[in-house]
């Protein structure tokens, strides 16, 4: 075991320097890649076009089949018709046009006629006919240039000279049938295509009117005139409704675990497009689920060094860490052993994990705060590692199981802290394995038999009852193999039946109650300045076991006897009060008890100076050293040790008081520290100035809640008076 505790020294050693702790991160990334190598390599599948399956094969992840959308979405403007608008206004613009020719022919009828009556008394009956028919063509003349342009171009001159020989009440009656006939046709839809059957429409209903021919034929005329197309394409709201449509489309997807082609079936070439876009006839040269995996890892091994570079640089982050890392690889090789059962069909398999044990023991053995970093990584590691048999990379069902195992396993041991509650933990963590199990499946809606309920409540507790006895198993490995001091290990030695503990109670039950006494103030003390309260307890219980060889030499256990100090040389007496350190080092050592309570057995008195013996020496002429008489040492090394010899010398001094007042204990214990301070008692540990003053008024407190004023009834006044 020494040599074994040896090498793991040297291991210690060589994790102060940051190259190593680099190449460790580096073994476990290269561990956890060829872990999970296998479970992300993409399946290899011989598949060519037309050929006929030998498997069942389903898609590994969701993807969306782009050309299959694109289809449907053309298929979707396809089914969009074009969109037309009749222009309303076109109708009135018509009317109105028809309205404004007639209206201009009765003012050309107005005008020639009042010029004909102001020459009518001048011209002859000959001469007359003359006028008579230039009178026309000059209407006519006259009528073109009041007309529009477009108007003179697109009618003949028949129906104008039609009209201008009509008369008013006539031109009147023409106006309103052309004007109704327009506005009926108009007011209805009319495309390109049906214009020429809207101008027959007009002829039709202007066809039968009772008018003169000549007029008949103008006023139609007229009619197919005015009558155009009103309805209109609208390429914006065609535009607008084909992207509706296109918006409508839900995109066509692979969905993961959708089956692509059933065995037996023959591979066409709709299925051979959608299995070479699920990235499963890329097998050979496809890299991208490798790059994943070790994005991951490093991800994850980033974490970890931030977590364990940003801890105390100290031997004891080395050891945590590397217990870590064996605890990690550990459960690592677990799982993957265990999914090698899944190959063979049994794809639940990984419910029979023992989740929880890695997290029990980074709990109890490291931090509870790497117990749940673990339990994490765990659960990413167990995702992949337990993905046979589904149809994506991630098994979410199982990593979400071992996360709330191992969080069951991390909470229940929170606070009990005993060796004998780990079952109980087991049994705790099989009821939460149970619940998780029961209720994923439920999450599933699927059809299960009573025999798959019966099996799950198996593993479940397989899994809860294996990771308490592979925890328990463990245990006294990592303890005695890496010197732990764990908490359970701490409340096991706080046992009163412990044999050390009996054996100061039966011979030096003085030193017993006294170092009950210092255990209380030298634990609230540490856990003021955030020191480890529990080790500062259970050591001070053991703190003065070297008393047990010579109890009646120490004065708490000098009870109605004399003191054999005033018999003996100061040199005598200084030599066997100062063996106790020693003594009770080398006992504890003898008995395999933990690094950490021996060193404060030795270092809890320092190098301090034996003062009275040392001042009763010079008082007898003596030529005596002040190094003669100090204790050997060494010094306190760490901060709970510090705490427990100032508690030590507090708790003797205040014992000695007669009725100590609230100031008189703070001064008496300020002048301890400051003593310390002084002697260079604390000079080899860490703590500091500012969480001495804490351990000080902590100090005060606890004392003045054990010796705080009594009421002092008569009798006990009277009985005290007559002893007196």
């Amino acid at each position: 075991m020494e040599k074994l505790q040896a090498h793991f020294t040297k291991v210690l050693n060589l994790l102060n320097i940051k190259l190593f702790r680099i190449l460790l991160f580096l073994t476990l990334g290269i561990i956890m890649f060829f872990a999970m190598y296998s479970n992300v390599k993409p399946e290899k599948l011989d598949l060519t076009l037309f050929s006929v399956a030998e498997q069942t094969i389903r898609s590994p992840i969701t993807i969306e089949d782009k050309v299959n959308t694109e289809r449907e979405k053309q298929e979707a403007v396809d089914q969009v018709q074009d969109v037309y608008i009749v222009k309303k206004e076109y109708a009135q613009n018509q009317v109105d046009l028809i309205t404004s020719i007639f209206d201009t022919v009765s003012e050309v009828n107005n005008e020639i006629k009042a010029e004909m009556n102001e020459k009518a008394n001048e011209e002859t009956a000959d001469s007359g006919q003359t006028t008579a028919a230039g009178t026309l063509d000059e209407k006519l003349k006259r009528l073109k240039d009041k007309l529009t342009e477009e108007v003179t171009k697109e009618l003949s001159d028949q129906p104008f000279t039609a009209m201008l020989q009509s008369s008013s009440n006539e031109l009147s009656i023409a106006k309103d049938l052309t004007v109704t006939a327009v506005n009926n046709v108009m007011s209805k839809r009319i495309p390109a295509d049906e214009v020429e059957n809207a101008k027959k429409r007009v002829e039709e209903e202007l066809k039968y009117t009772s008018l003169n021919s000549g007029l008949k034929n103008a006023i139609i005329t007229l009619g197919r005139f005015a009558v155009i197309q009103n309805e209109f394409y609208d390429p914006n709201a065609t535009e607008e409704l084909r992207q509706q449509a296109i918006d409508s489309v839900e995109p066509v997807k692979i969905l993961e675990g959708q089956i692509i082609v059933e065995e037996g079936k023959l591979i066409s070439r709709d299925v051979y497009e959608q299995l070479k876009l699920a990235g499963l006839l890329e097998s050979d040269s496809s890299f991208k689920p490798f790059a994943g995996l070790m994005m991951i890892i490093a991800i994850i091994l980033a974490a970890l060094f931030f977590i364990f570079d940003e801890m105390d640089r100290t031997e004891k982050r080395q050891k945590q860490l590397l217990i870590f890392s064996l605890i990690f690889v550990m459960a690592l090789f677990i799982m993957k052993l265990i999914s090698l059962f899944t190959e063979y069909g049994y794809s639940e398999a990984g419910y029979v994990f023992p989740a929880a044990m890695g997290a029990m023991l980074i709990k109890i053995l490291v931090d509870e705060r790497l117990a749940l970093f673990q339990t994490v990584i765990l659960g990413i590691c167990g995702s992949i590692i337990f993905n046979q048999g589904i149809a994506g990379t991630l098994n979410v069902m199982v990593a979400i199981y071992i996360v709330a195992s191992g969080l069951a396993g991390i909470i229940f041991l929170q606070k009990q802290n005993q060796r004998s509650k780990i079952l109980q933990a087991g049994l705790f963590v099989s009821v939460v394995n149970l619940l998780i199990i029961i209720s994923l499946v439920l999450l599933r809606n699927s059809q299960y038999s009573g025999l798959d309920y019966g099996f799950y409540v198996v593993v479940a507790f397989l899994s809860g009852i294996s990771s308490a006895v592979l925890t328990i198993g463990l245990l006294p490995f990592f303890e005695a193999g890496f010197g732990v001091l764990s908490t359970i290990k701490l409340i096991e030695l706080s046992n009163p039946n412990h044999p050390l503990l009996r054996k100061i109670l039966t011979e030096a039950p003085g030193t017993y109650h006294h170092s009950v006494m210092v255990a209380n103030l030298a634990e609230s003390a540490c856990e003021a300045i955030g020191g480890n309260g529990l080790l500062a307890r259970v050591g001070c219980y053991y703190h003065d076991i070297g008393k047990t060889k010579r109890p009646q030499f120490f004065i708490e256990n000098q009870m109605n006897i004399e003191n054999p100090h005033d018999k003996l040389p100061p040199l005598t007496s200084k030599n066997i009060i100062i063996a106790h350190a020693t003594d009770g080092a080398d006992m504890l050592r003898k008995h395999k008890m933990p690094k950490e309570i021996v060193d404060i057995a030795e270092q809890h008195h320092g190098t301090t100076l034996l003062k009275y013996f040392y001042h009763k020496a010079k008082q007898n002429g003596a030529d005596v050293k002040e190094a003669d008489f100090r204790y050997p040492g060494p010094k306190a090394k760490t901060k709970e040790i510090a705490v427990i010899g100032i508690a030590d010398s507090v708790e003797a001094a205040v014992r000695s008081m007669s009725r100590p007042t609230p100031e008189q204990i703070e001064g008496l214990v300020r002048n301890i520290i400051a003593d310390r301070l002084q002697d260079g008692q604390l000079s080899d540990c860490d703590i500091t100035l500012k969480e001495l003053e804490t351990v000080a008024f902590t100090l005060c407190e606890t004392l003045k809640g054990i010796f705080h004023s009594r009421i002092e009834y008569p009798e006990i006044t009277k009985q005290k008076v007559k002893q007196a």
